[in-house]
């Protein structure tokens, strides 16, 4: 008695609830894609190093102005190629967090 054709348990809600999840999720993979597909870029150095990466973390490009390569000071370089790296994946990092929702298990 009561339960069996679902009125307990909110009956046609249940569909409408599916739809919405589903909604949400197909919403989910578009932002996802168009993160995935956009380019971030930083140039550190006075813009003697520029990195350039795609939203799904693939590296696309580093660029090197020759004036910054010195053979004696290999360090300084790395450095720069390395605060480059960083601050790319942090702003890719910032930008899904502010298109992403933050519901456990979603990313």
């Amino acid at each position: 008695m009561g339960y069996n054709n679902f009125g307990g348990f909110g009956g046609g809600n249940l569909g409408n609830l599916m739809r919405q999840a589903q909604k949400m999720q197909e919403e989910m993979e578009r932002t996802r894609k168009e993160l995935d597909e956009s380019e971030f870029s930083s140039s550190v150095g006075g813009g003697m190093i520029e990195v350039k990466m795609m939203g799904n973390r693939t590296l696309k490009s580093i660029s090197i102005k020759k004036e910054v390569v010195d053979p004696d000071d290999v360090e300084m370089l790395e450095d720069l190629i390395v605060s480059a790296v960083n601050d790319v994946l942090g702003q890719i990092s910032r930008k899904e967090k502010e298109l992403m929702p933050s519901v456990p298990g979603l990313m």
